[in-house]
């Protein structure tokens, strides 16, 4: 593979090419060889009429540029590295502790209530939660009053519209409010599940959880032990929601 080093470096074209070095052939010229063949062109050059070196100087600056930005490459590759280590030792650490993460699905458990937090930006006027089975039929919708901005939670008592019990399993869940000025708005939900492991793919690190779900380490909002989630974050957010 030819590798033009003019067009590597955005610069004008000389015609010079640097050997790639997965590259092979007779017909490519690296760098130490550049080298080689400047000083003996400077060394056997007629004092008289000495050559106009001016387009080898040039290209060796190049070399030296493309061989900074090379070393450039490898060091922010080998700081990423470093970084998705760090990622993986710190989401180890999240093991058997309940975490409250982004998400739209949830673990109905044997407990029955199952707490679901969401996050607006502005105050809302009224508002719904939608509970959808995995298949996903609506099993219940939850009314909301009025909430100032910031984070609040809402409960969700496991029946269907009917009032009959449903089964534990996962399920899933979408809000909709609207604000004083009746128009739309934008609400985070977030969920809550105990990590059992790490997964990485493609460079993203996810936890999983013991109910099989999977959430993105850098979606994470919060971390508590064992079954206190709810508890902590019931006493951080009740304070702030006010109904009409």
């Amino acid at each position: 593979m030819i590798v033009n080093v003019n067009d590597s470096l955005g610069l004008s074209s000389t015609g010079y090419t640097v050997k790639d070095s997965s590259a092979t052939g007779s017909d490519e010229l690296g760098k130490d060889t550049f080298l080689t063949l400047l000083i003996t062109q400077l060394s056997n050059q007629d004092p008289l009429n000495p050559m106009a070196d001016t387009e080898f100087t040039s290209q060796l600056a190049q070399f030296s540029s493309l061989e900074q930005l090379t070393k450039i490459a490898d060091g922010v590759d080998t700081l990423n590295d470093g970084t998705e280590r760090q990622d993986m030792l710190s989401s180890v650490s999240f093991i058997g502790k309940e975490v409250v993460a982004e998400g739209n699905t949830f673990s109905k458990t044997e407990d029955g209530v199952t707490t679901l937090w969401f996050e607006i930006e502005e105050p809302m006027a009224s508002g719904f939660v939608n509970i959808y089975d995995q298949s996903g039929g609506l099993v219940q919708t939850l009314e909301l009053g009025a909430y100032q901005a910031g984070r609040h939670e809402v409960t969700w008592d496991g029946t269907d519209y009917k009032g009959n019990s449903q089964p534990n399993g996962i399920y899933g869940v979408g809000m909709s409010c609207e604000g004083v000025d009746g128009e739309l708005v934008l609400v985070n939900m977030d969920v809550a599940g105990v990590v059992s492991g790490v997964k990485a793919e493609s460079g993203t690190f996810y936890l999983q959880l013991k109910d099989g779900r999977s959430v993105d380490f850098a979606s994470i909002k919060e971390v508590v032990s064992d079954s206190s989630a709810s508890e902590d974050t019931g006493d951080d957010t009740e304070d702030t929601s006010s109904t009409s």
